[in-house]
């Protein structure tokens, strides 16, 4: 499917991967609906996007609240009549052990990363089936596919999206829905700074995989490749993706590795 000219929903689009992802599909005439918690971020990415500013729509939106996610999808879907892709990026990271972890911590972690995505894709699926047409992409991590030192809350609200949106893949594909699963390695974003420690404070250190990782803007030029074939799953970054494959080949070897590698 070619997405020039589409309506496309993301989220997280203040920072990051969300950012880069509407600068380059500004270049394609999409129409953009921008969300995230920061107001001044999204305004400051739809200020770095190209073509007619009356493209872009900037719909604050925080994940966590999930209450709210009906109204903010209303305002998404009225900016432009139709959504036509939903891209699922916003979430929150972890860096802590899990015997130091507050249980406060992995529930928001899971609120945020898993239910507040699910509430979201719930909210636009009903029109594309009207429709039977749209795309949902969801992007997850490598430790959605394999779990990793620090991250057992990420990890798990990873490993969650796997299973919900393969499932869902299962009921809607038939239908005219596309679902695709993404699997950033080590990008360039401020992930770790902000991801939660075990008391639920920001760890505001970079770590030295992001720092040396894949540019956002050329991580988001192959996602828009991919969006536009008919793969379902993909890892997008560098060597550290074939870590999962010497799990799928050598689960034994990968298990001894893991505890002592610097991981995303």
């Amino acid at each position: 499917m070619s997405i020039h000219t589409k309506v496309i929903w993301i989220t997280g689009a203040s920072s990051g991967i969300g950012s880069a992802l509407a600068i380059e599909l500004s270049k394609l005439n999409c129409q953009l609906i921008l969300s995230s918690r920061s107001k001044e971020g999204l305004m400051a990415t739809k200020n770095h996007c190209f073509g007619n500013p009356d493209h872009i729509a900037v719909v604050p939106l925080d994940l966590g609240a999930l209450e709210q996610i009906e109204e903010v999808y209303s305002l998404a879907y009225k900016a432009f009549g139709i959504i036509d892709i939903l891209i699922n990026n916003a979430g929150i990271s972890q860096r802590s052990l899990t015997v130091d972890t507050n249980l406060e911590v992995y529930s928001k972690i899971m609120s945020v990363n898993f239910l507040g995505t699910v509430a979201i894709t719930k909210a636009v699926l009903p029109d594309m089936l009207i429709r039977n047409s749209g795309q949902i992409v969801t992007i997850t991590s490598l430790v959605g596919k394999f779990g990793t030192p620090l991250r057992s809350g990420y990890a798990a609200s990873k490993h969650a999206l796997h299973g919900f949106f393969d499932s869902l893949r299962a009921e809607v594909s038939s239908q005219g829905i596309d679902i695709l699963l993404v699997c950033p390695g080590f990008i360039q974003t401020d992930i770790s700074r902000r991801a939660l420690t075990g008391d639920g404070t920001e760890h505001q250190t970079m770590d030295s995989g992001q720092s040396d990782g894949m540019h956002p803007l050329l991580f988001s030029k192959k996602l828009i490749t991919v969006m536009q074939s008919n793969k379902e799953e993909v890892c997008i970054g560098g060597k550290e993706t074939f870590g999962v494959l010497i799990k799928r080949l050598f689960p034994n070897l990968f298990s001894k590795m893991i505890q002592n590698m610097d991981v995303v």
